[in-house]
């Protein structure tokens, strides 16, 4: 009898593994959380942060934070997001000296310490992601926000276009999930189909006030979370704005552009 249990036991260890095999999707999907799609949620980039904000989901950027308050915010069930600007390179973060000078190009108009990256040169680019989503990882991070992707739309001073992004996103996406975290597309509307093919969810600014929240609407379908930050100093009218994002399924909020810890929320515009 111990030898039938044993190889019945075999035989059914053997069909689930062929299952995942068929259905690698599946089984890449148990490696990390997503977000929930209507979460209340926060995004915070600048001082002064606020930790204690009762919300589902917090956006911030990793150097405004350490482990032990990434403990605790996970203790409270808070889904930790970690902001990493995969497009363009950040004067004063500490691997700044990592990137070499062919792969910096033009600077970042309205950031003038920012310069783009030739998301080409993947080989160069991306050990030096993967370090930063290690780090993500190593911290408490539950996912990434990929930050300035769309540099196809950008005078970035290199000939990149739409494929390069989604070559680029795909490899990070790669990376993250192998590391068990999700990735956000953030931005690049004109991306969303085929970035949300892989990609897990979306991070997105003033969509509502520039008109174009619906063409996130492929994650939307798939139940995946689309946030949304409008901006107060655009003067959106809110009552209206949140009361789209209801109908399309989009967790909006109302933020400063400095992304510190003022906030307000859409419930306090119903």
């Amino acid at each position: 009898m111990q030898g039938r249990a044993l190889e019945y036991g075999h035989v059914v260890l053997l069909f689930l593994a062929a299952c995942l095999l068929l259905n690698p999707a599946h089984a890449a999907s148990s490696r990390w959380r997503l977000p929930p799609q209507q979460g209340s949620w926060d995004w915070q980039l600048s001082r002064p942060i606020n930790l204690s904000v009762k919300v589902d989901i917090l956006d911030v950027d990793p150097d405004l934070v350490t482990r032990e308050q990434i403990r605790k915010l996970k203790a409270r069930g808070v889904y930790l997001i970690c902001y990493v600007s995969v497009g363009t390179w950040e004067k004063w973060r500490r691997d700044a000296k990592a990137f070499p000078r062919r792969v910096l190009g033009r600077r970042y108009d309205d950031w003038p310490d920012e310069r783009f990256l030739d998301i080409r040169k993947r080989r160069i680019l991306l050990p030096i992601m993967k370090a930063r989503f290690r780090r993500c990882k190593r911290m408490g991070f539950d996912a990434i926000e990929a930050d300035n992707i769309d540099l196809h739309e950008n005078r970035t001073g290199f000939p990149i276009r739409r494929q390069h992004v989604v070559r680029y996103m795909r490899a990070l996406t790669r990376a993250a999930h192998r590391m068990g975290l999700a990735i956000a597309q953030k931005n690049a509307p004109d991306l969303a189909r085929r970035l949300s093919r892989f990609m897990d969810f979306a991070v997105t600014e003033a969509c509502y006030n520039d008109g174009w929240c619906s063409e996130m609407y492929p994650y939307i379908r798939k139940g995946r979370a689309v946030l949304d930050a409008e901006y107060r100093e655009e003067h959106p009218n809110m009552e209206q704005a949140c009361h789209y994002a209801r109908m399309l399924g989009i967790s909006m909020i109302l933020k400063d552009r400095d992304l510190t810890a003022w906030r307000r929320d859409c419930a306090e515009f119903e």
